[in-house]
């Protein structure tokens, strides 16, 4: 589950499997990580990380980051979001004199865009973000981005980037149903499933699918369950609206403390977020199981940008380049998120097996397709309309 707010505040994504397409989101506190230092590393890959030399193409982009100051102002990257612990790990080991603090890490994307406007013209203006489809074309048709080519471009499919290279998306998951079998002996695998009485109270969102596209890609799936489309999520909304009347759905939002505690047993989220915490939840004594709803499979990505007139133009572009690069991938393959470039890094023999575990089953993967921006607006709208009289306020 994704035990982060922010996925559950990041608002919408874009793709989904099998029953339809898809969709995405982050989450929520005020703390800002001053990664001045690389934190502790992890197995996030075996790729060296050795500081640029003359004759890596990177290198004057590294050099011109350290003369505008040698630091990116990054915000909402939880340590156990799709493992960004273990990819600014990496980021701190191969450029050593480059600092990266992380604003509010579970902030949503809304937040993020909102933190980009608010904070424009001073040296705490983010960088860069990690946003879900709908927030990036908000930014996009708000002239936030400052369009950058990735040196990996060719190899990054159409439907994962902005036709303009205002942003790019670094990864993808699918939306899952992770529970506590410490507390919940049965573990429902579809959405079906989370309407039996035994679930009472049980069952979380991650956060509020008008603004977190975690919730969001939840909605959208319960609506491909239950007869819905791409262009339909109302279906979606009526079965949350039934989960909430019959009990079964908790108040409570999914955040890495109430996984943790157990106050949110069965949590709806990215499954690429379970990854991250299965070393706390083994020593906190939890065991657990993840399941991908049969009856709604939905998959989604966040898009990354260099932002227009930041402070740190230079170094926002290589924080690109690290996270598209076969580090900073195969980070995110460590952390059961599927990286934009797996292609290529299949072909090139780096997608082992083992290297493969968390990932979903690759029947689910290869059904994935990416939702237009049209659909994208149009469930947003239907949302707004009938999430408050339906289920927030009923």
């Amino acid at each position: 589950m994704k035990i982060s707010p922010r996925r559950r505040n990041r608002a919408f994504l874009g793709l989904t499997l099998v029953a339809g397409l898809a969709f995405n989101a982050c989450g929520g506190d005020d703390t800002t990580s001053e990664s001045t230092e690389a934190p502790a590393t992890t197995e996030a890959t075996d790729a060296t990380t050795t500081e640029p030399t003359g004759d890596d193409p990177l290198a004057a982009l590294y050099e011109e980051c350290l003369a505008e100051g040698g630091q990116v102002n990054l915000i909402a990257l939880p340590d156990e979001w799709a493992n960004y612990k273990g990819i600014l790990a990496a980021f701190g080991e191969k450029y050593p004199d480059v600092k990266y603090p992380v604003a509010n890490p579970d902030a949503s994307s809304k937040e993020e865009m909102e933190a980009v406007e608010t904070l424009a013209g001073q040296a705490d203006m983010p960088d860069n973000v990690d946003v879900s489809p709908a927030i990036a074309q908000e930014m996009v048709d708000k002239g936030l981005f400052e369009p950058y080519v990735l040196t990996t471009d060719a190899e990054i499919p159409a439907g994962l980037k902005d036709a303009d290279n205002n942003w790019t998306a670094a990864y993808y998951g699918i939306m899952a149903i992770t529970t506590n079998t410490k507390i919940v002996a049965t573990a429902p695998t579809t959405f079906a499933d989370l309407l039996k009485p035994e679930y009472k109270g049980l069952v979380a969102l991650n956060g509020d699918p008008r603004e977190a596209g975690a919730a969001f890609a939840a909605v959208m799936a319960a609506s491909l369950a239950n007869g819905g489309s791409a262009d339909d999520i109302m279906p979606g909304i009526e079965f949350f609206a039934e989960l909430k009347a019959s009990g079964n759905l908790g108040s409570t939002d999914v955040t890495k403390e109430t996984v943790l505690s157990g106050e949110t047993p069965i949590a709806i989220d990215w499954s690429y977020n379970v990854p991250g915490l299965a070393a706390e939840l083994e020593a906190a004594g939890i065991t657990y199981e993840t399941n991908f709803p049969s009856d709604g499979i939905y998959g989604g990505f966040y898009g990354q940008g260099v932002i227009k007139d930041s402070p740190h133009q230079a170094c926002s572009k290589l924080w690109m380049e690290h996270i598209f690069s076969d580090e900073g991938a195969l980070g995110y393959l460590e952390g059961g998120a599927v990286p934009a470039r797996i292609e290529a890094l299949t072909a090139a023999g780096l997608v082992t097996d083992e290297v493969k575990k968390n990932l979903p089953p690759d029947e689910l993967l290869s059904q994935i397709n990416f939702l237009t921006p049209a659909q994208i607006a149009a469930a947003k709208e239907v949302l707004a309309a009938n999430w408050g009289p339906m289920v927030a306020d009923a």
